[in-house]
């Protein structure tokens, strides 16, 4: 596969953009303002795409069938980072959390 299916494609560009503006997953994230703790250091914000990218599923024809679990996932992580309080129900599995790359 040479490039992303454009339903993954556009998965991530609408999480980047309900992330970025303060409307990802606005039930769990209600009155909290992530942004400023999330931007602030690159490796918060590397962790939620992480969370998000791992936890996505495509199909065979590059279709997502995910996307919702994939938002609410990242989304419990940053309430948690947020709100230490908070306990995420099911706790991560390693796998979710994993960074790839170099």
């Amino acid at each position: 596969m040479g490039h992303l299916p454009v339903d993954v494609r556009a998965s991530l560009r609408f999480f980047a953009f309900y992330l970025a503006n303060g409307t990802l997953d606005v039930d769990l994230l209600d009155g909290i303002d992530y942004r400023p703790t999330l931007f602030r250091f690159g490796s918060s914000l590397e962790q939620v795409f992480a969370i998000y990218g791992n936890v996505l599923e495509v199909d065979a024809d590059g279709r997502v069938l995910n996307d919702g679990d994939a938002q609410y996932r990242a989304a419990q992580w940053i309430r948690a980072h947020c709100d230490p309080g908070y306990r995420v129900d099911p706790p991560f599995e390693a796998w979710e959390t994993e960074l790839h790359g170099p």
